[in-house]
């Protein structure tokens, strides 16, 4: 196999971003590490890709980050990291939102084409044919393509499964399932199929509300899963923001949280933004993920092989919300 990037990083014994900015001979490196990463090159033969080294004559040292909304803490958290990881490699982050608005996104998609950017990080909200991406390298979260951009993931599935299990374990009975409805393939689907599978194992009726959720209808969507599912004791949410409006509508429906319903939430450990107690909750790896991203798109960008899917595993937490 080829050496990569990450090979000479590890040979000179300098940082990933050190070697970047002496392959593209942009920023500033002591001359000590210049040596250390030249001779590296040297010793390990490696040679850029001639296509990649091409495209980056035309470089602009910054990649796009394309979010559904910026005023929600995960993606709050994700961007931080991601603009943190970016900045090690030399590359300024252009953190721009579709607003969940389809004609927003296909803009923002169409300048990105256009090669304003050396790559991008698509958090997607809406379908985009593959082809209409690939002006330029691209990595993806959660958006699952057929064709060759990679993406990267939690454990979706395995995480719900634990956690469904987990409100059986505690006594439920008749445990329900609200969620966002994805408009694309995506990972986020893999919830709502490991909420089935649990309750088909164990012989339980499945009570499921999902629904595409845009621009703030989170509360008809609960409204609906309570008066569809009244008698409730245990419920599932896909979702931080949807999280607090099912908490909201249990106390005005007199339920309580945990005696009443046991409520485990996807994401909602986000600490100040969380009050009023600890949510027993999964907690992706939101630091690993967004540097993973701009780690794979980095390496896209100097023409290297890269996985199709990079899964990390998420941390289930207990708090006040079961018994």
């Amino acid at each position: 196999m080829a050496p990569t990037i990450k090979d000479i990083a590890k040979y000179a014994g300098v940082g990933l971003g050190t070697v970047s900015r002496v392959l593209n001979g942009n920023g500033s490196v002591s001359p000590s590490k210049r040596e250390k990463v030249l001779s590296a090159v040297n010793a390990l033969n490696y040679t850029p890709n001639k296509m990649a080294s091409k495209l980056r004559k035309n470089e602009t040292r910054n990649i796009a980050l394309l979010v559904p909304i910026i005023n929600h803490p995960f993606f709050a958290e994700f961007s931080y990291f991601v603009e943190d990881e970016a900045d090690k490699f030399g590359y300024s982050v252009i953190l721009v939102s579709s607003q969940q608005r389809v004609e927003k996104e296909a803009d923002i998609i169409n300048r990105i084409r256009r090669r304003e950017v050396d790559g991008a990080v698509f958090v997607t909200h809406f379908a985009h044919k593959e082809e209409e991406l690939l002006g330029c390298p691209i990595v993806s979260f959660d958006r699952v393509f057929e064709g060759g951009i990679p993406y990267v993931t939690s454990d979706n599935y395995a995480a719900t499964k634990k956690a469904v299990k987990y409100l059986l374990e505690r006594g439920c009975k008749k445990i329900g399932y609200i969620g966002s409805k994805p408009l694309v393939e995506s990972e986020v689907s893999e919830r709502e199929r490991a909420y089935e599978d649990v309750m088909d194992e164990t012989g339980n009726e499945k009570r499921i509300v999902n629904e595409v959720i845009l621009h703030g209808n989170e509360l008809s969507v609960a409204e609906e899963f309570f008066d569809s599912f009244p008698d409730i004791d245990g419920v599932f949410v896909s979702g931080y923001t949807l999280t607090q409006v099912v908490l909201s509508i249990a106390e005005k429906r007199g339920k309580r949280i945990p005696e009443d319903i046991q409520m485990i939430s996807f994401d909602g450990s986000f600490g100040a933004w969380n009050p009023g107690g600890k949510w027993t909750c999964i907690e992706q790896p939101i630091e690993k993920m967004a540097r993973a991203v701009v780690d794979v798109l980095v390496k896209k960008i100097h023409g290297e092989e890269v996985e199709k899917r990079m899964e990390f595993p998420s941390e289930f937490i207990i708090g006040d919300t079961t018994l």
